[in-house]
């Protein structure tokens, strides 16, 4: 086997129907039920004009300013999919632009996430498709390799296995462990009920912040009179 140039299969993959559930639910919810210890940093931000992602991740791992690989990926995947892409956030070469997020559209793909540079970003922008890049050049990709499909990659320290949840809105995204995703769906929504709460207490006038000076009661913090 040639590490650095070869293409595997997808073991696994969370289901279609279970991922497009995540679309109702906002990325913060889920990030605070796995402990807000989980991110792809903040360089990666939305490219396109508005809307959720949720889909099961299609891992490329290629060279710098390099797209072959990002092409055969476009070949390979499903309906849903999301296309995740470790560039080594380099941003001297675009890896994807219109007439490739034009192709994912026509396949009925969920998504891109970059890491690394997109061009045709007024296109982008313009579209429905969720792109996430670290950041736009008009300088376009060499067509040579090498890379991978389907291994596991890594976005400002958060690990994306293939076949990962992976969901996106304006906050950014973020990847849900295989094995994970149900119980963090079900989390989610109980988050989503405490909050729907809150926001009532506070358009009553009921809403509760004792917990702010038990806190800093707690902490031993001086407070002057």
């Amino acid at each position: 086997m040639n590490n650095g140039l070869r293409i595997l299969h997808r073991r696994r993959a969370v289901e279609l129907d279970l991922a497009r559930r995540f679309l109702d639910v906002p990325v913060a919810n889920v990030s605070d039920c796995m402990s807000r210890m989980t991110a792809g940093g903040p360089r990666l931000r939305p490219m396109h004009a508005g809307g959720r992602m949720a889909g099961p991740a299609l891992t490329v791992k290629t060279r710098p300013g390099d797209n072959l690989m990002i092409h055969k990926a476009l070949q390979l995947a499903r309906p849903g999919d999301v296309i995740v892409v470790d560039g080594a956030g380099d941003l001297t070469n675009a890896l994807i632009g219109e007439i490739m997020v034009g192709e994912a559209v026509h396949r009925g793909l969920g998504g891109f996430i970059v890491n690394g540079a997109i061009r045709d970003a007024g296109a982008i922008r313009a579209g429905k498709l969720p792109v996430y890049a670290a950041g736009v050049t008009h300088r376009g990709p060499y067509k040579d390799g090498p890379g991978e499909i389907n291994v596991p990659v890594a976005i400002e320290g958060m690990v994306i296995e293939p076949g990962d949840l992976v969901i996106g809105d304006d906050d950014g995204f973020l990847c849900l462990p295989y094995d994970d995703v149900a119980e963090l769906l079900a989390a989610a929504n109980r988050k989503q009920q405490i909050e729907n709460k809150m926001v009532a207490d506070i358009q009553a006038g009921t809403f509760d912040r004792s917990w702010v000076d038990a806190t800093l009661t707690r902490l031993n913090c001086f407070i002057e009179p």
